[in-house]
């Protein structure tokens, strides 16, 4: 599913795969704040691929409910979101460095692998579930540094 707007040769390009394959492939060329939150609501993963991220809501959204964060680490995506890992079952998503196709096709792969063992899968959610970003613990935090500055 995608939705948004944008460049328009991509936009071209995005409508003619979605009509090329009705069964797989939705595109909305608009906005819709409530339209985006229902989707991110109802995916699987969540890919935030991006060069330049300071803050980013998405990637909180999408522990909230539940949809797993697939992000470059950059900015505010690489402070929210912590690499999964089956072994010890720590991590509320995917992360990449690099700023290529080959490391975003990995970190896929990575996911679609956690994806098909549904134990793993449901460790994830429930650590993307349980990730607190409220502005309560990002106080707390605030507290302790400014004590650690007083001292």
């Amino acid at each position: 599913m995608v939705l948004g707007t944008g460049d328009a040769v991509l936009e071209k390009a995005l409508k003619q795969i979605a009509r090329d394959n009705p069964k797989s492939v939705s595109v909305k060329i608009a906005y819709s704040d409530k339209l985006a939150h229902q989707i991110e609501a109802g995916c699987d993963f969540f890919l935030m691929p991006s060069k330049y991220e300071p803050c980013g809501l998405n990637q909180m959204y999408s522990l909230a409910y539940g949809t797993i964060p697939i992000v470059r680490a950059t900015g505010g995506l690489d402070d929210t979101v912590t690499n999964f890992s089956e072994q010890i079952g720590r991590g509320n998503g995917f992360k990449f460095k690099d700023y290529s196709s080959q490391a975003l096709s990995r970190t896929v792969k990575k996911a679609l692998n956690t994806y098909n063992k549904p134990k793993a899968m449901a460790k994830l959610m429930g650590n993307a579930f349980s990730t607190d970003s409220s502005w309560e613990r990002s106080a707390k935090e605030y507290v302790k540094l400014y004590k650690k500055m007083l001292r």
